[in-house]
């Protein structure tokens, strides 16, 4: 057969004229009541989940899901995700079951993806589904955990999760209004007595008023990253962020636990008190741990592990965001090794929290003065 590429290259030159044409004068239906032809539906799924394939081959998977904060994950899922996706024991809506297309049952589809497919699918979203991307892009930590939620979710029952994403709240309020309510949004993951719920999450019982209210302030005006925490500050009226910091500000500190006397802690306790001149890394109880520091600084001791350990990362890729003085602990995180972080995380989870006595104040750009070891 002959082919007469003359008319060919005609027909293709006129295609997109006559495509914007069509679109012109309304020829496609972008009703969503008679859903797309079956073939349409099936490129589009296949399109998908190809991008989806593709995209992840960049995705460096950790060895080990962060399983400890499933519990973190579950509360953000409850307020973003469930309203379409559902959840154990919270079936989805008949209106969500009318969208096209149709959100899918996790518990059903999740096992169907990968690791890596699963963590491009939460940070970036899918486009023209209504999937949004992860609230925060700079918090891969936080994807991360969201995974490990969704690989728990197939088993989990009602009751457990419900545990996992209301805790002592019980539920739910789509916009806690009251301060009440207020309050249940924040102890959905922080606890009744401000410890955390997980070891990622961290304690606020007892930190400084001065320092809560900035959090607050920074997740929601995107000056701190966090995708779990910026959705939390917006969900509650503004108004109360005030009552709730002075709240939690005015709860007793966690009880003191003992020290272990391993090498690690020594050496967090040593970089704690005296710091390390040499490498430009300041003691950090001077402005973490005095009864007269800036309120603007938190009390670290008491902290999860894995808790200060991912934020002093945070601080050292830069990717910490500001109450004012973060500038400072960058600089200072970019020094510290990663057995510097393992260490100093180890000491202060068993630190007093009680402050220590007062010291006497530093200019801001000289917070510190750390001892130099060098005249040893």
């Amino acid at each position: 057969m002959h082919v007469d590429w003359k008319h060919v290259a005609i027909a293709l030159a006129i295609l997109p004229f006559a495509v914007v044409f069509a679109a012109w004068i309304g020829f496609f239906n972008v009703g969503a009541s008679s859903g797309h032809w079956k073939v349409t539906d099936w490129f589009l799924h296949f399109a998908m989940r190809s991008a989806v394939r593709t995209y992840a081959l960049a995705v460096d998977a950790p060895p080990e899901l962060p399983h400890h904060a499933v519990q973190t994950a579950a509360g953000h899922f409850a307020r973003g995700c469930a309203i379409c996706h559902g959840a154990p024991g919270e079936p989805r809506s008949p209106a969500v079951l009318r969208m096209l297309p149709q959100p899918p049952d996790l518990t059903e589809r999740v096992n169907s993806w990968s690791d890596a497919e699963l963590f491009r699918i939460v940070k970036h979203g899918v486009r023209f589904t209504g999937m949004p991307a992860w609230p925060s892009q700079r918090r891969d930590d936080e994807v991360w955990a969201m995974v490990a939620f969704l690989r728990r979710l197939p088993a989990l029952r009602a009751e457990a999760y419900r545990d996992l994403a209301y805790g002592p709240a019980g539920s739910l309020v789509d916009r806690p209004v009251t301060f009440e309510q207020a309050l249940a949004e924040c102890t959905r993951c922080h606890g009744v007595d401000g410890r955390g719920r997980s070891t990622a999450t961290p304690v606020i019982a007892s930190q400084k008023e001065s320092y809560l209210l900035r959090s607050l302030e920074a997740y929601a005006e995107d000056r701190r990253p966090g995708g779990v925490m910026a959705v939390a500050a917006r969900a509650v009226d503004g108004r109360h962020w005030r009552s709730l910091a002075a709240h939690f500000a005015a709860l007793p500190p966690p009880p003191v636990r003992a020290e272990a006397a391993t090498a690690l802690v020594q050496a967090g306790k040593e970089l704690a008190l005296e710091g390390d001149a040499l490498r430009r890394i300041p003691a950090c109880l001077v402005c973490h741990a005095s009864q007269d520091r800036n309120p603007a600084f938190p009390s670290l001791a008491g902290q999860p592990v894995p808790y200060v350990e991912q934020q002093l990362r945070l601080f050292r890729d830069g990717l910490r965001g500001d109450t004012g003085y973060g500038r400072l602990m960058r600089e200072v995180a970019r020094q510290l090794s990663d057995n510097d972080i393992a260490a100093l995380a180890e000491y202060f989870a068993t630190a007093d929290p009680r402050p220590a006595p007062s010291v006497e104040s530093a200019r801001d750009d000289e917070v510190y003065r750390p001892r130099d070891r060098s005249d040893r």
